[in-house]
């Protein structure tokens, strides 16, 4: 019924208060929009989208080194998209997740004072230093305890992003880990279980495990697309340019050929270090939930522009034992059976986050 009076009456502009997804990495910063609507997932539109570089050295694994130049670059995204509120990711290298136990209907406004007695036993910084957020995990009715998720910030973190927003003249509605965005966007609403959300980008590989739809879990590799490409460089040639050395890993990749033995030896002993830290994560995760079957890690998303390596969800598959496939950005945005999304396939697996940040916005 409110999606039938939604279309003859729409909600004004500011109610729905479109807001920017704006992923920030070491190396770029995506954004997404979305139309304002009030409609089902089925026909939300596009809006904007984009990929602003970022100088070298501003942002170096999370951090924000020179919080100027960020402020510049935020300011030429809201040149290209006369945005004025935005969400935006944090890393996850500077996150601190843990889970937590509290009495049912224990009144909210005595849950925040809760859990920053329980900061010290979870999170190497005084709790004056530090912003968190939480959510309450769905539970067997009949137990007298709820499981609570927190994500902890140390303050400085947060404000140097915060600041960087407000003079490019932005207001940020919110901070989110970058996987907890990610898995709005691939992670099915109706999936159960656990899923192992792994963030293959240029620099770095970052991995989340979501419960319920919940990051629980966070985690960081030092390895990305620069390291294949500088592996590949060794064998082929100092002056090959990343074009080609590209186009290697996304039509040759894990796959052996007899024209491309020499491709897949240097790609695969660069890729076997990530599968066995994904495997030593996936243990220890395993390990922490022994007796729930249902916490148990069921399947493996990849997303990020690097995971357009040829060959690797079926290497990961095969060597970790569980299912292993690319994640559909739009998983909940829209169908792609009636809809053509502006970003192409290969495009937008880095648009993961900045996608999720955006989902967040829209009703």
């Amino acid at each position: 019924m409110l999606n039938a009076l939604s279309k003859i009456l729409p909600p004004p502009t500011y109610l729905t208060m479109p807001c920017v997804g704006v992923d920030i990495s070491d190396t770029s910063m995506k954004y997404v929009s979305f139309e304002p609507t009030t409609l089902n997932k089925a026909q939300k539109k596009i809006k904007l989208w984009g990929d602003i570089t970022i100088p070298n050295g501003v942002v170096q694994r999370g951090r924000v080194n020179d919080p100027e130049q960020l402020a510049a670059v935020l300011k030429e995204l809201k040149q290209q998209t006369k945005a004025e509120f935005i969400r935006v990711s944090l890393p996850e290298e500077r996150a601190y997740l843990f889970e937590t136990e509290i009495k049912k209907n224990t009144p909210m406004k005595e849950v925040r004072s809760l859990l920053e007695f329980r900061m010290e036993e979870n999170v190497p910084i005084p709790s004056r230093e530090v912003f968190f957020d939480y959510f309450i995990l769905p539970g067997a009715s009949e137990s007298n305890k709820a499981k609570v998720a927190v994500a902890a910030y140390a303050r400085e973190t947060i404000l140097k992003y915060y600041d960087s927003c407000v003079a490019a003249g932005l207001r940020p509605v919110s901070f989110e880990v970058e996987a907890q965005a990610m898995a709005r966007s691939v992670v099915p609403e109706d999936s159960t279980g656990a899923v192992m959300l792994v963030d293959f980008g240029k620099t770095r590989t970052g991995i989340g495990i979501a419960y319920e739809g919940v990051l629980l879990y966070t985690s960081t590799i030092d390895i990305g697309g620069n390291q294949l490409s500088q592996a590949l460089r060794k064998v082929l040639g100092e002056d090959v340019p990343e074009s080609e050395l590209t186009r290697l890993k996304n039509t040759q990749g894990l796959v052996r050929r007899a024209d491309s033995s020499e491709v897949y030896d240097t790609l695969l002993s660069t890729v076997s270090v990530i599968k066995d830290e994904l495997a030593t994560r996936m243990q220890y995760w395993h390990t922490r939930s022994a007796g729930v079957s249902a916490r148990r890690i069921n399947s493996v998303m990849m997303c990020g522009g690097s995971s357009n390596l040829k060959g690797l969800p079926a290497y990961m598959a095969e060597t970790l034992g569980v299912p292993c496939v690319r994640g559909n950005v739009w998983e909940n945005t829209f169908s792609l059976d009636s809809t053509i999304p502006p970003i192409d396939k290969r495009h937008s697996y880095g648009y993961a986050t900045a996608i999720g940040l955006a989902l967040k916005t829209t009703v």
